[in-house]
């Protein structure tokens, strides 16, 4: 059976939903699962779920658990990444803190923007190390990418590495679902064609399906939009100053403006362009519903709940509960193995699936999976007014990415220049004082060629 890594075990909920996942399929069920983290105690509490989740299921599969990431590789078939360089502390919070005196906000930061850079160039060498790993001990195995930043990390891979690999999202399925949702119609229902870039990808067609026959649902989106009350805050503020219910102003006014809905969440998207989060303009963020430093919220919560969290998961008598996600991961890895069909959405390298985006950046479009691998499918030319906005993201990722593989530290510079949210802050001089302040920061987590 399949040999399936996970590099970053110690995202023990993330892990236990992928384990879940993979083991519910019959066909998977006696597979052996390697677990690897640098934790050594959040390794240890995601094997003890993995075993519950084993005798939960009553399978036959193996659990491994060890900090040696080679030994993990050894063989592997499949090997999926969910691991952040750096972490909370202190990675983030110098992510966040050190453009706060700039007077640039941010709401999450792991994809684009000054802190999805940094955190491109502390990901991309430990990515590409494992890369170079699996080329000598599992040259034929599938990699499966959930780190961010996603565009990023698959464009350094296709350039860098021969090890096959697919970046997964959970943001096109998820959108869908929630926009069924607010339609009031059945999800099961609904099919669509979306593309673009991870995090800005659109649907191009979104529909029902009823006895055969296809309603477009995107004038229904239009009423929705022209119905919503502004702000959309859902409900009322916490006392840690984040909302109960994320507003989805952003997306909706995107869509107005566009023709298109977009598949990131707005408090993501308000920070890949220049419109959204401005100094001193209180009134845009009140209106579309935009929390600031939303991620080092969540980061917080996540660590005050995390020994509440684990004693639950490491008690000897209680039970782990599976329940199928979202997630692509396991299908993908259900379809190499058995040759069933089914259609993901994957981000892989471009190479004229889009006709107008550049020919070598990573793309997110449908892709078709059975016996004979992973085949993303032809899109053709993208509207132009969204071609043109993925192109201004596309710009900063090519130079994150030539900063991260060349060494050369000025591409880091002109990253930031061409950053939308940040060029439409600061100035040329801030630009440079604060990408000098960021590096000198992460001077631990990069490769030392940058700072020659």
């Amino acid at each position: 059976m399949a040999r399936i890594v996970f590099i970053g075990a110690g995202s023990t909920v993330f892990a236990r939903n992928l384990m879940g996942d993979i083991l519910s399929f019959p066909e998977l069920s006696e597979s052996t699962i390697v677990l690897h983290d640098i934790d050594e105690t959040r390794l240890r509490t995601s094997e003890i779920v993995g075993h519950k989740i084993i005798e939960t299921l009553g399978v036959k599969a193996t659990i491994e658990a060890t900090t040696d990431r080679r030994a993990a590789l050894a063989k592997a078939d499949y090997v999926i990444t969910m691991f952040q360089v750096g972490g909370y502390k202190p990675s983030t919070v110098i992510d966040f803190e050190i453009p706060k005196k700039f007077g640039l906000e941010q709401t999450i930061a792991d994809t684009l923007g000054i802190g999805g850079i940094m955190r491109g160039l502390r990901t991309i060498p430990v990515m590409l190390d494992i890369c170079k790993d699996m080329e000598e001990l599992c040259p034929q195995a599938v990699l499966l990418n959930y780190v961010n930043p996603m565009s990023m990390l698959c464009w350094a891979v296709s350039r860098a590495s021969s090890i096959k690999m697919i970046g997964l999202c959970h943001s096109v399925q998820h959108t869908a679902h929630q926009l069924a949702t607010d339609l009031d119609i059945d999800p099961e229902s609904v099919r669509y064609r979306c593309a673009g870039i991870n995090h800005m990808a659109f649907y191009l067609d979104f529909e029902q399906e009823i006895d055969g026959k296809r309603k477009d649902l995107y004038p229904a989106i239009a009423q929705r939009a022209q119905m919503l009350p502004a702000p959309m805050r859902g409900d009322a503020e916490r006392s840690d100053g984040g909302f109960e219910g994320l507003s989805d102003a952003v997306r909706y006014e995107m869509f107005k403006r566009l023709g298109y809905f977009v598949t990131e969440s707005s408090e993501h998207f308000s920070e890949y362009v220049p419109w959204f989060i401005k100094s001193g303009r209180q009134d845009l963020l009140d209106e579309f519903g935009i929390p600031l430093d939303e991620y080092p919220r969540r980061c917080e919560r996540q660590i005050e709940g995390w020994e509440k969290l684990r004693t639950r998961l490491e008690d000897p008598d209680g039970k782990v509960r599976v329940v199928q996600s979202m997630e692509y991961g396991s299908g993908i890895i259900h379809s190499l193995e058995t040759g069933v069909e089914r259609v993901v959405y994957g981000n892989v390298p471009n190479r004229g699936l889009i006709s107008n985006l550049p020919a070598d950046c990573s793309v997110e479009v449908p892709c078709v999976v059975n016996k004979n691998g992973i085949q993303p499918q032809t899109i053709g030319s993208l509207p132009p007014q969204l071609a043109a906005l993925m192109q201004t993201n596309i710009n900063v990722q090519s130079l994150t990415v030539e900063a991260a593989l060349t060494g050369k530290r000025d591409h880091v510079y002109h990253a930031a220049m061409l950053d939308p949210h940040t060029a439409a802050e600061l100035d040329l001089n801030q630009i440079w004082q604060l990408v000098d302040e960021l590096l000198d920061a992460h001077r631990d987590m990069l490769p030392a060629v940058l700072f020659a």
